[in-house]
């Protein structure tokens, strides 16, 4: 396993992260599984282990820090967000100061520990000055509850920029690491993000890297959809958007690639956001150990150039810039 550096921080994580969206814990079969995923990602090196109080409605945490707790503190990085509800009040949710002070003691409770690594806004609240949210973290920091923030997709390019004016004029602790969604198939984040996180030496730890699994090759064009994947149960139908006839067109073509190279389609998708430096840790979910036992070979895997420039031309992907003149 390789480590990164987060931003321009101090801290090292794997460059393959496990996460905790999509873990199933409906039953005692579904978390032993779970467990095992969990200590294979511990005894291969992975160090960063992703989660939310919104996952599984607080479980996930509560899950993670059970197992956890076996290992030494220092041996690992936990993340957890927050801006979902956590209770029907009007002050449950959001990045007030009083949710966030709220959150963390209970995001902290339900992992059984001191502090949170990267604690990230888990969405943008516009109902909430963004000064008071960023100086509310800041707090956090001083008070060792947590050690660095980062923010999510949502907060853009412009809106990063005005976050680093605040931390600028307040003399804050500085933000740290970002979490956006990141793939072949969506690369937003290189028109404006990438270019303000290298900026001010932001870390990026892409959430859903494998397009909601259309990157692993498990979906082709005219079959059926896999048994027991998320294109037959996930209830708000994310993958099921990605599966276009030019989508899985692309995946044909990047599996060809990836044969080519002797690794599988995963590993390429993988390592292809890794080529980036900027990119801090992928952070990848498996519901089982073989899932994650693939995705860990694309930590060192450098794709040539050639490949390289071959995927860009299969991604067709046009970066936004505007001339006058």
């Amino acid at each position: 396993m390789k480590y990164r550096n987060v931003g321009k921080s101090g801290l090292k994580v794997s460059e393959i992260a496990l996460g905790s969206w999509m873990t199933d814990l409906r039953g005692s079969e579904q978390a032993a599984i779970a467990e095992e995923t969990v200590r294979l990602a511990f005894d291969a090196g992975v160090n960063f282990f992703d989660c939310a109080d919104a996952y599984s409605g607080g479980e996930a945490e509560r899950f993670l820090g059970r197992i956890l707790k076996d290992y030494s503190r220092s041996s690992f990085c936990v993340s957890s967000k927050v801006f979902f509800p956590t209770g029907r009040g009007v002050n449950e949710w959001g990045l007030s100061r009083k949710h966030i002070f709220e959150n963390i003691d209970r995001s902290l409770q339900n992992m059984q520990m001191d502090y949170i690594d990267l604690y990230y806004c888990h969405r943008f609240d516009p109902t909430t000055p963004m000064e008071e949210t960023l100086r509310a973290l800041n707090d956090l920091v001083t008070q060792g509850k947590i050690l660095y923030y980062g923010v999510s997709e949502e907060w853009g390019a412009a809106r990063l920029e005005e976050a680093q004016r605040i931390i600028r004029e307040y003399h804050l602790h500085p933000m740290t690491v970002i979490q956006p969604q990141y793939h072949m198939m969506d690369r937003y984040i290189e028109h404006e993000i990438i270019d303000v996180c290298e900026k001010y030496g932001i870390g990026i730890t892409p959430f859903s890297p494998l397009a909601q699994g259309l990157l692993t090759g498990k979906y082709r064009k005219g079959q059926p959809y896999p048994d027991g994947s998320r294109a037959t149960h996930q209830a708000d139908k994310q993958i099921n958007n990605l599966l276009t006839d030019e989508n899985l067109d692309k995946v044909e073509k990047l599996s060809k690639i990836a044969d080519e190279l002797g690794v599988s389609l995963s590993v390429l998708a993988l390592s292809w956001i890794l080529r980036k430096q900027i990119i801090s840790s992928v952070i990848t979910g498996a519901s089982k150990p073989a899932q994650l036992q693939s995705n860990l070979a694309a930590s060192g895997f450098v794709i040539p150039q050639d490949a390289l420039n071959e995927i860009d031309i299969i991604l067709g992907f046009t970066r936004f810039e505007r001339h006058v003149g």
